[in-house]
C-alpha cells in the first residue's frame, strides 16, 4: 500500500511538472511575439505594438484570438491527413524537447524532494537529437500535404537545410560530451557548477552550435523555407486559423528550448558563480538557479530577435555552402583537438 501511494505521489508530482513546463513554454512563445516586435520597434526606431493594454502587453492575446476564431480553410486538392498532421506534429515535436531540460535542482516538499526535470534519462543529448530530427517531418508533411508547388519547394528546402545542419550540431556536441563523459544534460550542469562553464574549454563548439541553432529554428538568416520573396510564406502558405498558429508557435518554442538548451550545455544551466556560497535554503537556492537559467534564456531570445532584424537573408546555395564546406570541417577540426587535448592531459597525469 505504501508503495502504491509512493508511486501515485511520484507520478501526481510529474504530471504537474509537465503542466507546468508545457504552460511556460507556451507563455514564453507568446510573449516573444510581443518581444520580437518590441524589439524590430526599437532596432527600427518605432514603438512596436502599444495599442492593446499597456506598451501593447496584451497583443499576444489579440493575436491568439484572431487565429484561434479565423475561418479555417483547407485546400480542395490538398490531402487532407497529411495537411493537418504537419502543424500538429510540428507544435508536438516542439513541446517534447523540453523533457530533459533541467529546470533547477531539487525542491523540498514535505520532507520529499522534487526534481525540476521531466526525465533525467543518461542519453538526454541524444533524445534531443532524436525528437528534433522529427521536425523535419512537420515542414515536410505540411509542403506536400498542401499540394501546392510553392509550399513544396519550401519543404524540400526546409528538408535539406534542417539534415545538413544537424550533421555539425551533433559534431559540434560530441566534443563536449568528450569532454564531460557523459549525455546526460543534468550531469553536464552539474560539473558545470562546481567548475568552470563549458564556454571556456568549448568556445569553438558553441559558436557552431549557434549557428546551426539558427538553421535548425528556420530564423534570419536562415529562413529559405519563409522566403516570402521567393515563396510566398514558404511551407506554410496554404495554412490558416489556428493550424498556421502552431507553425508560428512551434518556431518561438524551438527558439526557447534552443535557448535552454544552450544555456544549460555551455553557460552552466541553472547555476551561476557563488551558488553555493551563499548558505540559503534548498528551495531558495533552486528558486535563484531557475531565475538565474531564465535570464540566460531572455538573453539568447533576445539574440535570436537582434539578429533577425540586422542580417539579411543568405542565398541558398551559400547557405549549403556554409553548412557543408565550413561548419562540418571545423566542428571535426574542434572534435579532433579536443581529442588531442583530452589526450594529452591524462598522459600528462
Amino acid at each position: 500500500m505504501m508503495q502504491i501511494s509512493f508511486d501515485l505521489v511520484y507520478l501526481l508530482d510529474k504530471v504537474l511538472l509537465i503542466v507546468g513546463v508545457l504552460a511556460l513554454s507556451l507563455l514564453v512563445a507568446m510573449y516573444s511575439t510581443w518581444g520580437e516586435r518590441k524589439v524590430a520597434g526599437w532596432i527600427q526606431d518605432r514603438y512596436g505594438p502599444n495599442r492593446a493594454g499597456p506598451l501593447g502587453i496584451l497583443q499576444p492575446l489579440a493575436d491568439g484570438g484572431k487565429l484561434f476564431f479565423k475561418e479555417e480553410i483547407i485546400p480542395a486538392n490538398s490531402n487532407r491527413f497529411l495537411f493537418i498532421l504537419g502543424p500538429s506534429l510540428a507544435m508536438l515535436v516542439a513541446c517534447m524537447t523540453s523533457a530533459v531540460i533541467p529546470w533547477g535542482d531539487v525542491l523540498e516538499v514535505g520532507g520529499r524532494q522534487i526534481s525540476l526535470q521531466v526525465a533525467d534519462v543518461n542519453i538526454g543529448v541524444l533524445y534531443i537529437f532524436a525528437v528534433v530530427s522529427l521536425g523535419v517531418y512537420g515542414v515536410m508533411l505540411g509542403g506536400w500535404g498542401s499540394n501546392n508547388k510553392f509550399s513544396l519547394l519550401a519543404a524540400l528546402r526546409g528538408a535539406s537545410q534542417i539534415i545538413s545542419y544537424e550533421l555539425a550540431m551533433g559534431l559540434s556536441l560530441i566534443s563536449l560530451v568528450m569532454l564531460t563523459g557523459s549525455l546526460s544534460i543534468k550531469d553536464i550542469v552539474e560539473q558545470q557548477r562546481h567548475g568552470l562553464w563549458n564556454i571556456v574549454y568549448q568556445p569553438l563548439g558553441f559558436l557552431i552550435f549557434l549557428i546551426c541553432s539558427f538553421a535548425e529554428c528556420t530564423r534570419t538568416p536562415f529562413d529559405l523555407t519563409e522566403a516570402d520573396s521567393e515563396l510566398n510564406g514558404g511551407y506554410h502558405l496554404e495554412y490558416s486559423s489556428m493550424k498556421l498558429g502552431f507553425y508560428l508557435f512551434a518556431e518561438y518554442i524551438n527558439m526557447f528550448i534552443s535557448s535552454a538548451l544552450m544555456a544549460s550545455l555551455y553557460f552552466g544551466g541553472y547555476s551561476f558563480p557563488g551558488m553555493d556560497s551563499l548558505g540559503l535554503s534548498v528551495n531558495a537556492t533552486t528558486v535563484l538557479g531557475f531565475l538565474a537559467l531564465f535570464i540566460k534564456i531572455i538573453a539568447f531570445l533576445f539574440f535570436f530577435m537582434w539578429v533577425r532584424w540586422t542580417l539579411p537573408r543568405f542565398r541558398y546555395d551559400q547557405l549549403m555552402r556554409l553548412g557543408w564546406n565550413m561548419l562540418i570541417p571545423l566542428a571535426l577540426f574542434n572534435m579532433l583537438i579536443t581529442g588531442g587535448l583530452i589526450l594529452w592531459q591524462g598522459h600528462g597525469h
